[in-house]
């Protein structure tokens, strides 16, 4: 499978492997399981609970709730998981596969929105559609993904940044980084450390203030600088270490 390159909204390219059709329909099959177990230890306890309250589901409004329980969750399942577990579902995450906007980012409600309602006619209306359209498209997407802007790739190599040591003038070939920790932060860390430290407005002290807090907390570092200072030094450490990839 062919790569494809991914413009982050620094204008960095990352070069990321599409997941191929038989990944991809592995991933549903794995999360088809994880549906089938869920409905299986529901019904489970449905039966149990009838054992220990007969007459409980006479009730109307038990009848109900009994009912969208079961049901949301299997309806909203990729939705909800995509959404809440930033791009993965159980099936994507054993696979090691991701969806991901365009520019490398994770997709916004949006863009998820759109993929969940063109399950409906990628898999359960057409059968076959999708899986047809993931194996003609350049990067592998299927109408779901088309229609929102996303794309499925391999995470193996998500954090190996495409750069030249000319498009960070601020590092030159000599410089050695100073918190090995920031190897650890996620491009998507490192970027609302760049949006904060962009900012212009009033509430900007006070936002560095609370990121770095949050920052020498995560990567378990207290050093002796101002925390603007901190945040500039951490970002310049990660483009070093990404460089390195390279």
């Amino acid at each position: 499978m062919a790569d494809t390159a991914i413009i982050t909204g620094q204008y960095i390219q990352i070069d990321q492997t599409p997941a191929s059709a038989g990944e991809r329909l592995l991933a549903r099959v794995i999360d088809m399981l994880v549906m089938f177990v869920y409905e299986a230890a529901f019904f489970t306890i449905i039966i149990l609970c009838n054992k220990l309250f007969p007459g409980l589901y006479r009730h109307e409004t038990a009848l109900i709730v009994t009912v969208l329980l079961f049901l949301l969750p299997v309806l909203f399942y990729s939705l909800l998981w995509e959404l809440f577990n930033r791009g993965q579902s159980p099936g994507k995450k054993l696979l090691g596969l991701r969806v991901v906007m365009k520019d490398g980012s994770t997709p916004t409600l949006g863009a998820s929105l759109l993929r969940w309602l063109f399950l409906l006619i990628d898999i359960h209306l057409f059968q076959c559609l999708g899986l047809v359209f993931i194996l003609v498209t350049k990067n592998s997407q299927r109408i779901g993904d088309l229609a929102a802007g996303t794309l499925v790739i391999k995470e193996k190599n998500y954090h190996r940044i495409h750069v030249t040591l000319d498009e960070f003038t601020h590092l030159s070939v000599h410089y050695r980084p100073v918190f090995p920790q920031a190897e650890n932060l996620s491009l998507e860390q490192v970027n609302l450390i760049g949006r904060t430290l962009s900012r212009h407005d009033a509430g900007r002290s006070q936002h560095i203030r609370e990121l770095g807090v949050k920052v020498r907390r995560y990567l378990k570092i207290n050093p002796p600088v101002d925390d603007e200072a901190l945040l500039q030094t951490l970002t310049r450490d990660y483009q070093y270490y990404a460089l390195e990839e390279v």
